[in-house]
């Protein structure tokens, strides 16, 4: 997370409410060599309390979960690039607005018997936001080929201790200034989703 504490002056229930919406993570896992990354959509609780997800067996952060491991996924939204130039404010450096939630806890595996019901649950997450598309359903795969896909994943629930998120969004410039990005930004850009990140700077407050 960014030290700067302009950038992280936002509620703890809009760091959730993205993370739920974003619904998709880098789930990193410390080893003694490098950390163990996988990209992994979830399903946050209610209470933002766990968070379920699946990975394939031969993932290595599986063979890590022969005992609960304490994890973090990291949650990216809209990124991109900001010229100093798009200020119209002297002695400015280059910089690189983003969105980003961490959610960190202790990560298990789940009892088998979860998987099919996790599984449909992500399914009709996603396939509801497909609407008025009629969603897809597991009982559309014929049960041989559905119990071999099974067999491939686990099931497993991080328990989150703790929800931080960085919204660099030039909080710390003149709202003018910040403005002047932001129409940059829309117009022409480098990053991800800058549209969006355009109109969270211009919504951005300290």
């Amino acid at each position: 997370m960014h030290p700067n504490p302009a950038f992280r002056n936002e509620a703890c229930a809009r760091h959730i409410d993205f993370a739920r919406e974003r619904a998709f993570g880098v789930l990193a896992v410390s080893t003694q060599e490098a950390p163990l990354l996988s990209h992994v959509p979830f399903l946050l609780s209610e209470d933002a309390g766990w968070a379920d997800l699946h990975l394939v067996r031969s993932n290595p952060i599986v063979r890590a979960l022969k005992q609960p491991q304490s994890v973090r996924i990291a949650v990216s939204g809209p990124d991109g690039y900001i010229s100093p130039d798009w200020y119209g404010v002297d002695d400015q450096v280059p910089t690189w607005n983003y969105v980003a939630v961490h959610l960190t806890g202790v990560l298990e595996m789940r009892p088998v018997e979860e998987l099919r019901g996790l599984l449909d649950r992500q399914a009709a997450d996603f396939e509801n936001r497909l609407l008025p598309k009629p969603p897809w359903l597991a009982s559309k795969m014929t049960p041989d080929a559905l119990d071999r896909m099974m067999r491939m994943i686990v099931p497993c629930r991080l328990t989150v201790s703790d929800i931080d998120g960085t919204w660099k969004l030039n909080q710390n410039k003149p709202d003018v200034a910040r403005q002047r990005a932001a129409d940059h930004v829309q117009s022409a850009g480098i990053g991800a989703e800058v549209g969006t990140l355009a109109s969270l700077m211009r919504e951005a407050k300290i």
